[in-house]
């Protein structure tokens, strides 16, 4: 049983050194990598309202669930960017927005240290001819107390996944607050 534990060992340190070199030759981050040609080409935009999820409207949040949709359909409108269209077979690209609270630990004293995750915006780009995931871009709507901080903190993460989107997609936008 001993001489196992040893080969197991001695070979958990071969392991670790021969893949060492492979991590000292990874590039530093400089960014993003290549955009698809595809989402810079874009001049026609379907947006697809892959709702929220249930229990964050009427609070934390105000309004209703189309509430994302409605201000990021009205902000990508107003960036003057785009042609937006109303069918999906008419557009270079399909943008698809959610806005998800995932399920987490509640009491982070009981849970290692961990919190609960904040709800996010999730934007996935998909080819519309060929209906391939191109890029996602995620926003996590920061905690608040107040009703109006909430909204706030919504609005920015809101227009924090636009302003990605543009940045992406190489364009400035006339306005990104939605």
């Amino acid at each position: 049983m001993k001489s196992l534990c040893a080969y197991f060992g001695l070979g958990l340190i071969v392991v670790a050194l021969a893949s060492a070199p492979s991590f000292a030759q990874m590039p530093a981050y400089t960014g993003f990598g290549p955009v698809p040609s595809s989402v810079a080409a874009a001049k026609t935009i379907f947006v697809s309202n892959a709702g929220a999820d249930s229990g964050l409207f009427p609070e934390p949040f105000s309004g209703d669930q189309d509430r994302a949709y409605t201000e990021f359909y009205a902000a990508l409108k107003a960036a003057g960017d785009y042609s937006l269209v109303q069918n999906p077979s008419q557009a270079d690209l399909v943008l698809e927005l959610r806005l998800t609270a995932p399920n987490g630990p509640t009491n982070p004293s009981k849970q290692n240290g961990a919190s609960d995750p904040l709800p996010m915006f999730r934007l996935t780009i998909y080819d519309a001819k060929t209906h391939y995931v191109l890029w996602a871009i995620t926003s996590s709507i920061d905690f608040a107390f107040l009703q109006k901080t909430h909204d706030r903190n919504f609005d920015e993460a809101l227009s924090a996944v636009l302003a990605r989107f543009l940045q992406i997609a190489g364009r400035s936008g006339a306005q990104t607050h939605p």
